[in-house]
């Protein structure tokens, strides 16, 4: 009996998309950075971080432009912040169902709105002047102080490095 509501519970929880989270961790210098991916959010910009990640696109990629008390940006290959993945950029998908705050992953982009590729930054504060203009794809639940230390600057002098990208 305690088997088959097990089983009910499964199945209900399935059912209604409660499956477990899918979580991005990003091996940086400093330790680990643990990210909860919000498809219910975005569900293109998230999946294009899924594909990325484990073909290894961000595995060395640098952080491109860091300013202190707003954001980490990375995701260019390039290390220029004008480069991108391969694959065709990914229409905005803006939410009312969440807000920029400390630890808020971000898609980055152009002035156009649609124009996010691969290109993501992490907030170090709340920054809610972003919310309705730019896509939310995550927020960071463990390794925030790894965040914290990544060396500041437009770019950085010697940037750090993702070191790593995987998704669980």
């Amino acid at each position: 009996m305690l088997r088959l509501a097990a089983i009910l519970v499964f199945a209900a929880s399935m059912a209604t998309g409660a499956a477990r989270a899918e979580t991005m961790v990003l091996e940086l210098k400093d330790g680990p950075v643990t990210i909860e991916l919000r498809p219910d959010l975005a569900p293109q910009h998230v999946e294009r971080l899924k594909t990325l990640a484990n073909e290894g696109f961000y595995n060395g990629v640098v952080f491109h432009r860091v300013i202190d008390g707003f954001m980490a940006q990375t995701g260019d290959p390039t290390g220029t912040g004008m480069g991108g993945s391969k694959l065709p950029d990914v229409p905005a998908e803006f939410t009312k169902q969440a807000g920029f705050k400390r630890g808020t992953v971000g898609m980055a982009r152009s002035a156009d709105p649609n124009s996010a590729n691969s290109q993501f930054f992490i907030t170090f504060a709340d920054s809610p002047w972003l919310d309705g203009q730019y896509t939310i794809v995550g927020e960071v639940t463990g390794g925030m102080d790894a965040v914290d230390k990544i060396k500041r600057g437009e770019p950085p002098a010697d940037p750090d490095k993702i070191i790593s990208a995987k998704v669980q």
